[in-house]
């Protein structure tokens, strides 16, 4: 499986959208300094978490929500659609 997740900031509240195969070890990694991208505003809180079956799927929908906006985010982080809700 593979799965695009949405980060947030806990230091000033912005968002990160990425795709990984193991989301929890990506969580980790960002909040270890690891990414270059989101280093500089650690602490990150793992928000959203959707599967898809092919890295492709995974991709396009990354992408899509590269375009969207943070009240989006908000929104989608209490749908069905997030696996967290499940855990």
């Amino acid at each position: 499986m593979f799965y695009v997740y949405i980060i947030k900031s806990l230091k000033d509240g912005t968002y990160y959208k990425g795709f990984t195969e193991d989301y929890k070890k990506r969580l980790e990694e960002h909040n270890s300094g690891l990414s270059s991208f989101t280093s500089g505003k650690l602490p990150w809180q793992l928000i959203y978490v959707e599967a898809h079956s092919t890295k492709k799927d995974a991709l396009i929908r990354e992408k899509k929500l590269k375009k969207c906006k943070s009240d989006y985010f908000e929104w989608l982080a209490l749908q069905n659609s997030n696996i967290l809700l499940s855990e």
